[in-house]
This record gives C-alpha cells, structure tokens and sequence, in this order.
C-alpha cells in the first residue's frame, strides 16, 4: 500500500509542475519529492510524469491516477491528522499566514497559552503581506482580510479593520491638526501603492454620526507595504492612514499621535480563513478557536 507522502509529493508535483515547487510547500528537499515520486511509478509499474529540465508533464497514466485520487487525499490527509495523536490530541505542523505587524503584536503573543495547552502542536507560522491559497500552498490557516471566498474556504469574523490617520509628535510640533479629513490633504501623506493594481489605495472616513468625507493625502512618500509606512511615521515623514492593529502599540507609546480622532475607514473585517473539510484537522479546528476565543475576550 502507497504511503501518504508518496501520494502527497505525486499530487504537489502535479499542481505545480516541478519537484522544487513541490518541496517547498511541503517543506522538503527537491531530492526527497523526486524520490518519492519515482518510488510510487516503481510500485505502480507506470510512468507519472514526462520529465523536462523546465517543466513535469503528466502522462497520460498521471492523469488518470491524479483524477482517481486527488479528491480523496485531502480528506486522508485530514483523517489521519485527527487521530495521529494518542487520544484525539490536536498535533502536527500548523502552518499559518500572518500579516507582520498584526502577526506579530497580536497573535505572536496568544502562542505561549496556545502551546501550554497542545504541546504536541508545532508551529510553522509566515509573516507575509499577501493572500495566501490557503489549499494550493498548503496553509491550514490564516489570518487577514479580504481573501477571496471559494466554495472551499471558510472565515471566521476576529475585528473589524479601521483605518485611522496618524503622525509622530515630531512632525506635528509647529503645525495644525486638522478639524476632518479633509484637512489632512494640506500635510504631507505616506501613501501606498498597491502592486497588484498599480494605484495609490485612498480612504473615504466616516464618523459616529454616519458622515463620510474622503482622506486624500499628497503624495509625498509612496511605498508599497503598511509597515514601511508606519515606519515612515514614524521618522516624522508625514502622515499615514493604517490599520488600528499596525499603528496601536505606537499610539500606546506615544511615538504615534492620532489625527482627525472621531473619524475612521472601515476596510472590512480581519477574519482567520481556513478550509472547509467535513474532516477539519484537530490541530486547526484547536487553533481556530484558540484565536476566536481570545479576540472575544
């Protein structure tokens, strides 16, 4: 009978077309997928793949057997996760993605509690700012907004994700704190350019009261990555519009000052997406709660 991990460097190498794409999700050495493929064919008696110097291409038994099996893996996979630990307990790698900042002051600080109670959980955690797919990349979870919701991925609702303006003291000494949003457009503005569309991201606030205005900075700093602006804030650069989690152990501190305070952007909700399985692994349903739990709290 095939092992699993057999079966997984067979499927991985057949999504991604190469054994080194395959081994970095699954986090081994090219060798190791290549040799697990080619001991599949010697058990199988069949050739999977057209080997190139560029690309893997199925043959026409590769197809056939990735369509026999493909569907069903991701359940075996889930299955044997559930019940490898003595007694149900959660274990394994939990690979998650985070966004730096929120992962880092947020959610890197709930992991002593989280291990205390499943030690047999370990931890692979990326602090990245882009979204993930979470089944191709092989993630058992992650955390963000604005991820794109297939049939296959679920979101669980952790904040909402306010946009609020800020600057240092330092730049602010001598000037004017504007009375709304628009006045924020006679300051100079760190700004963010989104590398997916090209565009400078800008922000319509509203207040208590349902009121919108919208927030256009000049364009004085551009960067493409939120905490190179709050960086930029805080070398007394400009002013910023970020997210609450990634300016607010600055606020705290007093290296950040909050302008126009009653108004805010509304960017959705930070969520934790995971996979919709019938057979959710212990280790991510564990985490799951774990994170939900401690943002209700």
């Amino acid at each position: 009978m095939e092992t699993l991990a057999n079966l997984e460097a067979f499927v991985r190498s057949a999504e991604h077309g190469s054994f080194s794409e395959a081994a970095r999700r699954l986090s081994l050495t090219p060798a190791a997928v290549s040799r697990n493929v080619a001991m599949l064919e010697r058990n199988l008696g069949v050739r999977l793949f057209h080997r190139s110097t560029r690309r893997l291409i199925l043959t026409e038994a590769g197809e056939t057997f990735r369509s026999g099996i493909a569907g069903n893996l991701e359940g075996l996979q889930a299955a044997i996760a559930g019940v490898s630990a003595k007694g149900g307990e959660p274990a394994g790698t939990l690979k998650v993605s985070l966004p730096p900042t929120l992962g880092a002051t947020q959610i890197l600080p709930l992991l002593p509690g989280f291990l205390a109670r499943y030690p047999r959980i370990k931890p692979e955690w990326y602090f990245e700012n882009r979204q993930v797919d979470l089944v191709a990349e092989g993630y058992d979870a992650a955390i963000g907004g604005g991820f794109d919701l297939s049939p296959s991925i679920v979101a669980r609702a952790l904040a909402p994700a306010h946009i609020i303006a800020v600057a240092s003291p330092t730049y602010m000494r001598g000037r004017v704190s504007p009375p709304d949003p628009a006045g924020l457009q006679a300051l100079d503005g760190i700004v963010m350019r989104s590398l997916q569309t090209g565009r400078i991201r800008h922000w319509t606030m509203r207040d208590a009261a349902g009121r919108e205005t919208g927030a256009l900075l000049q364009e004085k700093v551009v960067v493409n990555e939120p905490s190179a602006m709050r960086e930029a804030a805080l070398l007394g650069l400009g002013v910023a519009l970020l997210a609450v989690p990634d300016v607010l152990p600055a606020l705290d501190k007093g290296e950040l000052v909050r302008l126009v305070p009653r108004w805010y952007a509304d960017a959705g909700a930070i969520s934790v997406y995971f996979a919709s399985r019938a057979l959710l692994p212990a280790k991510t349903r564990a985490f799951v709660d774990w994170v939900i739990d401690a943002f209700r709290e």
